[in-house]
């Protein structure tokens, strides 16, 4: 018979918290919680052991309200099933649950991964950090580089993204904002898109061992200016110039996990009716 495999370590409080966790122990992977969703994306250090790993961002099956994201990745095995949610959602070299990439010549042009972090609040109500991109090329005569601010309050399924685009030429920029299509399984899931409420839903293929996972992206509508899929991603396109911050909001729920989401409208219903903001926050200080 097949050993169990072991639960998690116990959690040193039980108490909702949203949290920012390095995994320097796992290439610079950066970790992100609150009581209700869970996410990480990867730093440059993975690229010469995983690759070709990239900047999408990946989305965790979570159960409970305390932070789990970093005790599940020290087991080594965060795609099992240890007690208190897992990762089933295969990023590769996409976008995953909201990273980006410049729209050109008919291509999404991509960042490699992260290369530099600030964490400005964690522990408390919110998660809140900043990263850096290094410069990628875009076509044969552009370069772009990026800075994006993540926070994550308690009582929500959608962080918001805050990203600042620079560039060696001063032309607005074709900004690709993605869901991954085929990130549990090989089928696709199911899209839903509201073009004037600025929204995009992903439910997922069921899985008898795993459930669904379900993602929403969340943009201004006055700055779209087109929905259209890719090899891999379904993109909202907006416009975007240069060292102006675009906020959009990227959100993810477990359907064994908080919320209750267990049908693809009770999910549309949620990420249509939420309250965001997309006005432009005040510069991050550490």
């Amino acid at each position: 018979m097949p050993a169990k495999p072991p639960v998690l370590t116990p959690p040193a409080n039980r108490s909702p918290a949203a949290v920012v966790t390095l995994a320097d122990y796992r290439h610079d992977d950066l970790l992100w919680e609150n009581d209700r969703t869970a996410h990480r994306i990867y730093g440059h250090a993975l690229e010469a052991v995983e690759p070709p790993s990239g900047s999408g961002i990946d989305s965790w099956g979570k159960q409970y309200p305390w932070p789990f994201a970093d005790r599940q990745l020290r087991t080594g095995d965060q795609h099992g099933y240890h007690g208190e949610g897992l990762d089933f959602y295969n990023v590769g070299t996409g976008r995953g649950a909201g990273g980006l990439g410049i729209w050109h010549d008919n291509k999404l042009w991509t960042s490699r991964n992260y290369v530099a972090h600030r964490v400005l609040a964690s522990g408390g109500d919110a998660a809140d950090f900043e990263v850096d991109y290094a410069p990628w090329p875009v076509g044969v005569d552009r370069q772009v580089s990026e800075t994006r601010r993540f926070t994550l309050p308690l009582g929500t399924h959608f962080t918001r993204m805050v990203s600042t685009l620079s560039s060696d030429r001063p032309e607005p920029l074709l900004v690709g904002i993605g869901i991954g299509r085929r990130t549990t399984g090989p089928d696709g899931g199911e899209v839903t898109i509201d073009r004037a409420g600025g929204l995009m839903t992903w439910w997922g293929p069921d899985d008898d061992a795993h459930g669904r996972m379900a993602i929403a992206l969340r943009v201004d509508p006055s700055a779209i200016v087109e929905v259209r899929d890719d090899a891999d991603n379904h993109l909202i396109i907006v416009r975007v110039t240069p060292g102006t911050p675009l906020v959009y909001y990227s959100g993810s729920a477990w359907s064994r996990g908080a919320g209750g989401f267990d049908t693809r409208e009770k999910w549309n219903a949620y990420a249509a009716g939420e309250q965001l903001d997309f006005s432009v926050p005040a510069p991050a200080t550490q």
